[in-house]
């Protein structure tokens, strides 16, 4: 949406406003970091890619001249933020058409039912996925009915490999299980100063606390980790964006040097699959 690119100037005036709004509260159900619930100025990752999330988690808009993309959100209380962070960017409510997701955590897909309400905006998801948005987190493999958050229906599944095309851009899905069973990693052609670049949305790999060695309700847990790293791996990546933005090196409390250490996926990976060896090496050497 060439509207994006107009409303630069703009934000670089209101940011001061923005860096100082009050932290989001936090949840009655679940305490989080208080940089995944602080709001910070929108910025600029490509010619129509907007970062609009918080300090610790992220939200990217994508505007198109058929109508906008957001990918993931945060938590639940992020909604209204997110929706005048829109409207920030010239983006009317009603000209969000998508919402995309990583993972089905309230971490990151909590205000998906509230903006999906406020725009009509059709929610992209996988079967697996879709499955715990409906649930709204409840019954998860791993954290029960601890993260919790807003039920919310898929219109629309994707395949791994599926395009999901608007106004010209594609956004192409990615199966990356391991952290969730139906973790989706997506990736784009956008332009930076009219130059084509490659960007890469890759899904959370990490295992908190997991249970890798004979988990009753995930039996091929470790197999799909290992999927998921090499297809993360092999992914189209100019630039790389992760759920945690300060996984793959961006700070993005800083609008001026958003990016100072830039972590390519191969590497992200890597480092994941290191740390998940490790993980894994532990748990069989514990096991009766």
């Amino acid at each position: 949406m060439h509207r994006f690119a107009l409303v630069a100037s703009l934000l670089a005036i209101t940011s001061i406003a923005h860096a100082a709004d009050p932290v989001l509260p936090q949840s009655s159900r679940y305490e989080t970091d208080d940089a995944w619930r602080q709001p910070i100025a929108p910025f600029q990752l490509a010619d129509h890619t907007w970062y609009i999330g918080t300090q610790g988690l992220s939200a990217l808009l994508i505007g198109t001249p058929e109508g906008a993309v957001l990918i993931d959100g945060g938590l639940p209380q992020a909604a209204d933020m997110l929706l005048q962070r829109m409207r920030d960017l010239r983006v009317q409510p009603q000209e969000l058409k998508l919402i995309l997701h990583s993972h089905a955590h309230g971490d990151h897909a909590g205000p998906i039912a509230a903006i999906k309400r406020a725009t009509g905006a059709r929610v992209v998801s996988n079967a697996e996925s879709a499955v715990l948005l409906a649930r709204g987190g409840s019954n998860d493999l791993h954290f029960g009915d601890g993260i919790l958050y807003p039920p919310v229906q898929a219109d629309r599944l994707v395949m791994d490999g599926e395009a999901v095309e608007l106004g010209g851009l594609r956004f192409v899905a990615h199966y990356t299980p391991g952290h969730t069973p139906g973790s989706l990693s997506w990736t784009w052609r956008d332009t930076r100063n009219g130059k084509p670049m490659d960007i890469a949305y890759a899904d959370s790999l990490s295992a908190p606390g997991y249970q890798l060695v004979d988990n009753p309700r995930y039996p091929r847990i470790v197999d799909d980790y290992r999927r998921g790293f090499a297809t993360v791996r092999a992914l189209p990546c100019d630039v790389l964006i992760t759920p945690h933005p300060d996984a793959s090196g961006w700070t993005p409390a800083n609008t001026t040097t958003p990016h100072p250490a830039p972590v390519t996926c191969r590497d992200y990976a890597d480092k994941a699959e290191a740390r998940f060896d490790a993980q894994l090496a532990t748990q069989r050497k514990e096991r009766p």
